[in-house]
């Protein structure tokens, strides 16, 4: 019986020289999975900020783009009204609105209308984005304004970068015969 104590006792010293290295080998699974996690928050986290960065990116390209359509269809509009295709297109910048106006560049942020889902300058939630129209008028060899280069700059903030973003078209008097051209 005695032996069988002696045995107890000793399990008993084994055990606890057990159990404490568990503590340490719990411990160390605890970090480990901790690092693992904190490096998947700190991926995730990252994520999403290119994530912001990607998608005002692709907002400022798409405003360009506009800002360039806006101009030819001024361009298609002077010449469904038979006046000359660069009419009201003098050599300045300017700010353009989705209904077709430009008026003088004043450095005006963008607008969001969300009942429309329209950029514009007067209604809706003043945006980080501000877009400016330069128009050149160009002449050829004879002296002929026979094209008009359009850039369409949009510039925006974000994190402390300031980013732009420039769309170049050029449009050119292709219907000559379609009425006068007008100097800029």
């Amino acid at each position: 019986m005695a032996s069988i104590k002696m045995k107890n006792k000793f399990q008993f010293l084994n055990f606890k020289a057990n159990n404490g290295q568990m503590m340490v080998e719990m411990m160390i699974a605890m970090s480990i999975l901790i690092v693992g996690v904190l490096g998947m928050i700190e991926l995730l986290n990252q994520s999403l900020r290119l994530n912001k960065i990607v998608t005002s990116q692709y907002i400022a390209s798409n405003l360009a783009m506009e800002g360039i359509e806006v101009v030819k269809n001024l361009i298609d509009h002077n010449f469904i009204a038979e006046q000359p295709f660069n009419q009201d297109l003098a050599n300045r910048d300017y700010e353009v609105d989705y209904n077709l106006s430009l008026t003088p560049y004043n450095g005006r942020f963008l607008r969001f209308d969300e009942a429309t889902g329209l950029y514009g300058y007067s209604m809706g939630e003043e945006t980080l984005y501000k877009r400016k129209i330069v128009i050149e008028n160009i002449a050829n060899s004879a002296d002929e304004y026979d094209q008009i280069r359009v850039n369409s700059i949009v510039s925006w903030e974000i994190r402390g970068f300031n980013n732009d973003i420039n769309v170049e078209d050029h449009f050119f008097n292709w219907r000559k015969g379609t009425g006068e051209v007008t100097p800029p």
